[in-house]
């Protein structure tokens, strides 16, 4: 080959260098948003999502606990793997329904919603949040075995404390709000604030909607739930039955007529008048910390929050029995009602999930009692 075409052969790579190189990259840049095109095609969207937190598993077998109905009856049949979770994520593809176990206790429940919702194989922006697990239950508002929507939900680890010993003798309790000097102290604190968020007012349309559809729903009742609500009077001694009636969460499991009378004005207090405390719990403030959160960033909706608990035991020990004789009956014995408020818990919020699920083309886009707004709790 003589230089001069030794020289062309060369040159014409080099001219033809660019146009290759600007093909190569229109390729790629189409091959990558290809990929991206399929990711978001992969991307499951679902309708609704039911959070549990807790479930007994020893020596692989599972003894039972808040998931467990949800897996074998509803039933969620396929599993994803989850392992930043408290366990691997339960799925129906016919429905799409997705269960969590966020793990108990407020820390647990926030951390495991947080990380499903920054979990980019599903999409959360238009799903339905429905959190049904166990509680303990004032006796003066419903019994063993009863089952509440709350319309809010309630921090009773966020405040001030003194010992007993050291308040003053006319305070019925050492603990009081941040920001204030005394229990109860008037007006009370907004309940969202750079400290804290204490309350949080759940969709009241929404809510009312869930109790309409549920109210007369028969509940599981057996002797053991006869037994166990002998002793006490009012609605605390009735059949099971479905409410509305507000959680108060708090990572300490508490006891007495004293805490309880705490628990019952606390709600108050911080719902302006309008909450009753009904079921005592751990981890509904940290989930509706987590889907706040998620809520700024558009991933999920507030408005579509259930919160339903059923009562496995009493917040207060039955007549004759004393506060510390009670924690330890049920440290021995466990919470006794707990099989029932399970299957009450599963009898209750799956015909609210299926119709959500189901009626989809109208529940993507209306809220079921979208009429009513949310009262704001943060003005006060």
């Amino acid at each position: 080959m003589s230089f001069n075409r030794r020289h062309d052969a060369r040159h014409g790579r080099a001219r033809r260098g660019p146009v290759a190189a600007a093909a190569l990259a229109l390729l790629l840049a189409f091959s990558g948003a290809g990929q991206a095109m399929a990711a978001r095609k992969a991307t499951i969207e679902v309708r609704v999502v039911i959070v549990t937190t807790w479930e007994v598993v020893r020596g692989g077998q599972d003894l039972r606990g808040e998931m467990y109905a949800w897996r074998t009856e509803w039933p969620l049949t396929t599993e994803f793997p989850f392992p930043i979770g408290a366990g691997p994520l339960r799925y129906d593809p016919h429905r799409h329904v997705l269960a969590i176990l966020t793990g108990m206790a407020t820390a647990r429940a926030a951390a495991s919603i947080m990380a499903l919702g920054l979990d980019p194989r599903f999409d959360l922006s238009h799903a339905y949040w429905i959190v049904a697990g166990t509680a303990g239950v004032d006796p003066k508002i419903a019994s063993a075995g009863s089952v509440a929507w709350a319309r809010w939900v309630v921090d009773g680890d966020l405040a001030q404390e003194l010992d007993a010993r050291d308040m003053p003798a006319d305070w019925p309790i050492g603990i009081l709000p941040y920001g204030r000097i005394t229990p109860y102290q008037t007006p009370a604190p907004p309940s969202r604030t750079d400290a804290a968020n204490v309350a949080y007012a759940l969709n009241p349309g929404l809510v009312d909607w869930a109790y309409a559809r549920t109210r007369d729903i028969k509940l599981p009742d057996d002797p053991i739930l006869a037994r166990l609500r002998a002793p006490y009077a009012g609605p605390g001694g009735l059949p099971p039955f479905v409410l509305e009636g507000e959680g108060l969460m708090s990572a300490r499991t508490w006891y007495g007529e004293r805490l309880n009378d705490w628990a019952e004005r606390w709600v108050s207090y911080w719902t302006g008048g309008h909450g009753v405390f009904a079921m005592s719990a751990e981890e509904d403030t940290g989930i509706m910390q987590a889907l706040t959160l998620l809520a700024q960033d558009r991933r999920v909706r507030l408005d579509r929050v259930l919160i339903l608990r059923a009562a496995s035991d009493y917040t207060v020990a039955p007549p004759g029995m004393t506060a510390a004789a009670f924690i330890a009956k049920e440290a021995a014995e466990g919470f006794p009602a707990n099989r029932q408020a399970l299957s009450a818990l599963y009898a209750v919020a799956a015909p609210i999930a299926r119709t959500l699920a189901d009626d989809w083309t109208r529940t993507r886009q209306t809220t079921p009692g979208s009429a009513a707004s949310a009262p704001s709790l943060t003005d006060r």
